[in-house]
């Protein structure tokens, strides 16, 4: 970023989020920035959001940033405490999930996330958090958001494991496998990119402002 900019490389990234969710979506909402684009979207273009945390909490007014969705400082006047199995099950496996928006370790060119294990340069593997609801929001929403950082380890041909699922190889391997939606939008600090309708690819959409196409 240029150094005459007035905003962060991650503000940016929340505000390119927000403008992705539309009015009256449901949308399902992964941790960090995914949280923080959600809630700038309800406030300001989006009031009839409705936002699902996968432990079961659906439409909280956050009084903190919390440390987590676990933090109850983030559930404040929730229209339902419910459970994971609520969540994922009776609203996101029928089907009537409209966004799911997400982070990641990594992603690949056919939008799939790592989120499980990462290979150092010694050819070790470093375990992380896992899947949490993430594998399921990524299968089952009717579209899905990424927001990740735009770092060479982070965007690769090929991700170390596949924690979720975006087009696998591309072609019809997503609906083969019998998962429905797929990978829409991924924003990263340099740039937007979508995915190719007939080879389910990654493909650049948009760079921001103060950044050019070779960075």
């Amino acid at each position: 970023m240029t150094g005459d900019l007035e905003y962060t490389p991650f503000e940016l990234m929340a505000v390119a989020g927000a403008r992705e969710l539309k009015d009256g979506e449901v949308v399902c909402v992964g941790l960090g920035l995914p949280v923080i684009a959600s809630f700038l979207a309800k406030r300001t273009h989006a009031p009839n959001l409705t936002l699902l945390f996968e432990l079961g909490v659906i439409d909280p007014e956050p009084i903190h940033t919390g440390v987590g969705l676990a933090d109850p400082r983030i559930w404040y006047r929730a229209k339902i405490l419910s459970s994971f199995v609520d969540m994922l099950g009776t609203v996101l496996h029928k089907g009537l999930v409209d966004v799911g928006f997400l982070g990641g370790l990594e992603i690949d060119a056919y939008g799939n996330l790592n989120t499980t294990l990462l290979r150092d340069p010694k050819g070790k593997f470093r375990h992380f958090t896992g899947s949490g609801g993430a594998n399921d929001i990524a299968s089952y929403a009717r579209r899905t958001i990424t927001i990740i950082r735009h770092e060479a380890r982070k965007l690769n041909e090929a991700v170390s494991f596949v924690t979720s699922p975006g087009y696998l190889r591309g072609g019809g391997e997503r609906e083969a496998a019998g998962l429905s939606g797929g990978p829409s939008r991924v924003i990263t600090d340099k740039a937007i990119f979508d995915f190719d309708p007939e080879s389910k690819r990654m493909r650049l959409v948009s760079i921001h402002p103060g950044i050019t196409l070779e960075d």
